[in-house]
Formats: structure tokens, C-alpha cells, sequence
């Protein structure tokens, strides 16, 4: 939005021919969807792994997780290349509740949370069937990004503890005197102590991980086969069978293979936990919701996918998978990026790359038994530093001084105190600085909007205050707007437009193009931008 005038609609042949969808499209893309599902596969099973394990649950949880979400979900869901399944952003709330409810039980605490699971997926069922889907507009871009920021940080700290073979997820990785359910205490403050206690052995596994999650992907074609996850997970075992590493430092799964992994929820505490329920629809739905508009702009054959669909297919997923003993999923953006490189077409990529991981269960648990905790962790500690680089932040600054404050706010908040509290305090400062701005309270949630239609032209003119807090009306507004027309943004009556609107709008202008129509702006004159950023947020002179 950093212009003004008119866009010239791209070139319709640009855009190559839809694949068809269902039997048709597997009948018609079966060779290049079965082997890029082969190679998320090879992605996901590692990471699986390791974010069940971190999330202070059994290891095969996260495998029936991804099972549930390629095999059963990829047919409900409302996108076409996402990948779904178990998901670092979701680590820290699952670990939360495992520890909240067992009371020093994890087994307990397991199931409890197992049934926390169920609950959310009913409530994303609900969600999807009223038409929820909108609701991820309410949310600010940099009060997201802290939050996975955050969680990235509480990732990091908390396999620390493993990777320097100062203790298991089974066992105490931080000192017990620390106040427990706390992430900044079970986190950073456990440090000292584990470096105290510092294998060298495990410690070199977890460092060639972590090397190897670096290096990998800059070898180009070859890395986009043979995934870097994947290399960190065999170099692990190789490192681990030189060095003679105890056997209490490696992957464990359970005796009967996956049929005795499956564990059934315990619904007796969930009457109060409903604190957790929320933290597990807002985590799990805002996530796959952006991930799903995230994928859709990298999909070449520019698809939109339906949102309310995707609250109904992960509600499906979750609850499903909650009853036998899985963790919360989610449309993954990592793999489901790669999915969309890899040239996936269609949803059956999704379905074989669940089918693949239930294969690999039923033939091989015995070598994924070899692979060492480490190697997981050092893997889980490069994701978490991802989410939290410090890139995101500058990008935070460069884009305003404000976005900066939300992010950090955000981020501090998440770390310390909670992760609600944190996105919650980010929310709160959103809105204050909307009204230090000058937004009236009554403009606050609200944006005020006129659309006048004059033949193939439809003028959109705002006026006020545009912010966050109210692009759901504003979206909701723009997407009942006739296909196809000359759509023009009139801006000369605003006073000030925010990031995350800024943003959100070229969104809507890049998926309105894409379908044939046409977008201009005007009375952009006035309208200065806080930074050289293009999505930075504009303010009248």
C-alpha cells in the first residue's frame, strides 16, 4: 500500500489450470502429490516426534497426530497443500496443561489434557458451523509474531535441559526448588544447574543437530529432498552408537507399537479447565487459520481456501485425535510450504503423507528407537530460535516504532507470565495506542465505511480510524463486493490506517486481482507512512 493509482490485472494465462480436486485429481496428480507427501513425511516424522516429546507427551502421540491430520483431515479441511499435524507453536500449551492438571502425575496430566483436546476440537466444530472463520482479522500482525516469538523462546530454554543431557522430559530438567508450571523458571532460570551437569556426549549429538539444521537446506536441490530434520535425526543415531550413548538418553516408545500407544482422555477435570480449553482453540485456530492464508499466496494456481472449513476439518481432527491419544494439530506453515515446493497439487499429498507415517510405525519402530532425545532437541532448539529471531524483531522496528512495542510487549509477557496474558497485554496496547492516535471509542471497533456502486465501478470510502480492531467489519464488507468490477479504496476522509491493515488490505487487493477484477487507490495524498517500510502504518499529516 505503499502507492497510489491503479494495478493492472495480471495476465489470466499466468495462472495455470485449476487441478480437479478428489478421486479426479488423485487419478490426475497422483505421481507428483505421492512424492512430495513422501517427502513431508520424511520432515514430519522427526518432528513428531520431537515436539511430543516436548510437549510432555508419550513420542507416538505426535505420530498419531500426523496420521489423523494427512489421512482423515486433508479430506474435511478447507485448504488444498496444507499439511496438518502437531506443531511447535502448540508445544507450550500442551506442556502446560500436562503439568497444570497431573499434579506431578504425567501419565494423569496426559489424559487430562487429552480431554482438553476433545473440547477444543468441539468448539472449533461450533466455530466452523457459525461461520467463524473471519475472526482472524481481528488479531494484530506483530501481537502474532511476538507471541510466536515467545513461544520460540520457552521452546529453546526448555530443550536446553536435553540437549546437554542434564535430564529428560521424564525426569527432572530443572531444579525442583523452582516454582513449577512456569515457563521464564522451568526455562532460563534451570540453566546454571543443567550446565552443572553437562554430558559430553549428548551435548555433541545436540550440537551436530543444530549444525546440521543450519547447513542442511543451503545445499540446494539436495535439501529439498532429503530434508535437514531428517539428516539431524540419522546423524544422531550414527553419533549415538559411536559414542556408546546410554540407552536412558534415547527415543522410547511403547510396547504393541501404535496400538499400544493409543490412550483415552479423562474427562473428569475438565470442568475446570476452561482456561485451558480457550488457550487451546485460540492457539490452535489463529494458527492454522494464517497458515492457511499464508499458503494460499504461495500456491500457484492462487486457490483460496475456505476458513470455516478449516475450523470444521481440525475441529474433526482434533477431536479424533485426542480420543486415541494425540496431540492438538494444526495446518503447519513449514511443511506446508515445502509441500507447495515440492509441487503438490492436490490434498491427497497431505493423505499419503500421513499414510506414510502410518506405514513407517507399523515396519520400523524398532529404528526410531535409536534415535537419540538430543538429536530431537537440538532440532526443536534451531525451530525455536526461527520463531524468535532476531530478524522478527527488526522487521517489527522497521516496520514502525509501535509494531516494536506490540511485538516486545507481547513477547516479554508470553515468556514471563502466560501465553493469554501476553497476547492479551499486546491487544491491550494495540488499542490504547489506537485511541492516544485519536480513534473515537465508537470508531474503535467499528470502521466507518460507504460503498457506492456506479456501473462496472464500486467505491469503497472509509473515513476515521482504520485499525485492527475493526478490519472484521471492514473484510466482511469487501468480500461481499461484486467479482470482476474496477474496486476503488477511497481513503481521503481517514485519518489514520494501522499495519496489520495496511497489510491485510493488500491481501484482499492480491486475491480480487487474481479472480479478474481491478483495485485503484485513492486519496492516499496526506496519508504519510511512519516508516520507509511498504506496510507500515499511515498517519495524516
Amino acid at each position: 500500500m505503499a502507492h497510489s493509482g491503479a494495478h493492472e490485472p495480471e495476465v489470466a494465462s499466468a495462472t495455470p489450470p485449476l487441478p480437479k480436486d478428489w478421486v479426479p485429481g488423485l487419478l490426475e496428480n497422483w505421481r507428483t502429490d505421492l512424492l512430495s507427501g513422501f517427502v513431508i513425511f520424511l520432515i514430519a516424522l522427526p518432528l513428531s516426534l520431537g515436539i511430543a516429546i516436548a510437549s510432555g507427551a508419550p513420542p507416538m502421540a505426535g505420530i498419531i497426530t500426523a496420521i489423523v491430520g494427512g489421512m482423515l483431515v486433508s479430506f474435511l479441511s478447507g485448504s488444498y497443500v496444507t499439511i496438518n499435524g502437531p506443531a511447535a507453536g502448540l508445544i507450550v500449551i500442551v506442556l502446560g496443561a500436562i503439568e497444570t492438571l497431573g499434579d506431578g502425575d504425567p501419565l494423569a496430566g496426559y489424559r487430562y489434557a487429552l480431554a482438553v483436546g476433545v473440547a477444543c476440537g468441539v468448539i472449533q466444530i461450533v466455530l466452523g458451523l457459525l461461520r467463524a472463520g473471519k475472526l482472524t482479522n481481528f488479531f494484530p500482525l506483530s501481537v502474532v509474531h511476538g507471541m510466536l516469538a515467545g513461544i520460540g523462546i520457552i521452546i529453546m530454554s526448555r530443550q536446553f535441559h536435553v540437549a546437554v543431557g542434564a535430564g529428560t522430559p521424564h525426569g527432572h530438567v530443572v531444579p525442583e526448588d523452582f516454582p513449577a508450571f512456569h515457563a521464564l523458571n522451568q526455562g532460563i532460570l534451570g540453566i546454571p544447574e543443567s550446565l552443572g551437569k553437562l554430558n559430553v556426549s549428548v551435548t555433541m549429538i545436540a550440537i551436530a543437530a543444530m549444525v546440521i539444521m543450519v547447513l542442511w537446506p543451503r545445499l540446494g536441490r539436495i535439501a529439498q529432498f532429503v530434508p535437514a530434520a531428517l539428516v539431524a535425526a540419522i546423524s544422531g543415531v550414527i553419533l549415538a552408537i559411536a559414542l556408546r550413548l546410554d540407552s536412558g538418553f534415547m527415543l522410547d516408545l511403547p510396547e504393541g507399537g501404535l496400538l499400544g500407544a493409543i490412550t483415552f482422555p479423562d474427562f473428569s477435570k475438565l470442568p475446570a479447565s476452561a482456561s485451558l480449553i480457550f488457550a487451546y482453540v485460540f492457539v490452535a485456530s489463529l494458527e492454522s487459520l494464517l497458515t492457511a492464508s499464508a499458503v494460499d499466496k504461495l500456491d500457484p494456481y492462487r486457490r483460496r481456501s475456505n476458513m470455516n472449513r478449516e475450523f470444521l476439518g481440525k475441529g474433526i481432527g482434533n477431536v479424533v485425535s485426542s480420543m486415541l491419544g494425540g496431540l492438538p494439530m494444526i495446518a503447519e506453515v513449514v511443511r506446508s510450504s515445502a509441500n507447495v515446493m515440492n509441487n503438490a497439487k492436490t490434498r491427497w499429498s497431505n493423505f499419503f503423507h500421513g499414510a506414510f507415517m502410518l506405514l513407517a510405525i507399523l515396519a520400523i519402530p524398532f529404528v526410531l528407537e535409536l534415535i537419540p532425545l538430543a538429536s530431537l532437541a537440538g532440532i526443536l532448539i534451531v525451530i525455536g530460535f526461527r520463531l524468535a529471531h532476531p530478524r522478527q524483531f527488526v522487521h517489527a522496528l522497521h516496520i514502525g516504532k509501535e509494531e516494536f512495542l506490540f511485538m516486545i510487549v507481547t513477547t516479554i509477557l508470553v515468556v514471563a507470565e502466560d501465553l493469554l496474558v501476553g497476547v492479551i497485554a499486546g491487544i491491550v496496547v494495540g488499542l490504547v495506542v489506537a485511541v492516544v492516535r485519536g480513534t473515537s471509542l465508537g470508531n474503535l471497533f467499528r470502521a466507518r465505511t460507504r460503498v457506492i456502486a456506479e456501473g462496472e465501478q464500486v467505491a469503497v470510502a472509509f473515513s476515521g480510524a482504520l485499525g485492527f480492531s475493526s478490519f472484521i467489519g471492514v473484510r466482511g464488507t469487501l468480500d461481499k463486493l461484486p467479482a470482476g468490477k474496477t474496486v476503488v479504496l477511497d481513503f481521503s476522509e481517514v485519518k489514520f490506517v494501522d499495519h496489520t491493515v495496511v497489510e491485510r488490505l493488500e491481501d484482499f487487493e492480491n486475491e480480487y486481482e487474481r479472480d479478474g477484477g481491478r483495485v485503484e487507490r485513492r486519496g492516499l495524498e496526506g496519508l504519510r507512512p511512519a516508516t520507509l517500510s511498504p506496510v507500515s502504518s499511515l498517519s495524516r499529516a
